[in-house]
């Protein structure tokens, strides 16, 4: 899906960029990155046509999201936390 139609499928939900991050518990900046490439992730995609069918049918996504307990995406890569990256971990 193109960012431009994942935008859209978003905007018949009402949501914008940030809101859609916050209840998928991701990082709003993660989602944003997609705009370099063009396409969003499919799972991404599944999830904004869903909400997107949902809205239009007159049934609270938001409802149905707050049904499954949702772990936020942890942060990833070396730079997480310090400049230079994070200290080993003793053993």
């Amino acid at each position: 899906m193109t960012y431009d139609e994942f935008q859209q499928r978003l905007g018949k939900a009402g949501l914008k960029l940030q809101g859609f991050a916050e209840l998928v518990k991701m990082n709003r900046t993660s989602i944003y990155n997609c705009v370099k490439k063009g396409e969003v992730p499919s799972h991404l995609a599944v999830i904004a046509v869903l909400i997107g069918e949902l809205a239009e049918r007159g049934i609270d996504f938001r409802v149905v999201l707050n049904t499954v307990d949702i772990a936020p995406k942890k942060p990833r890569g070396a730079g997480i936390g310090k400049f230079g990256g994070s200290k080993p971990e003793s053993e």
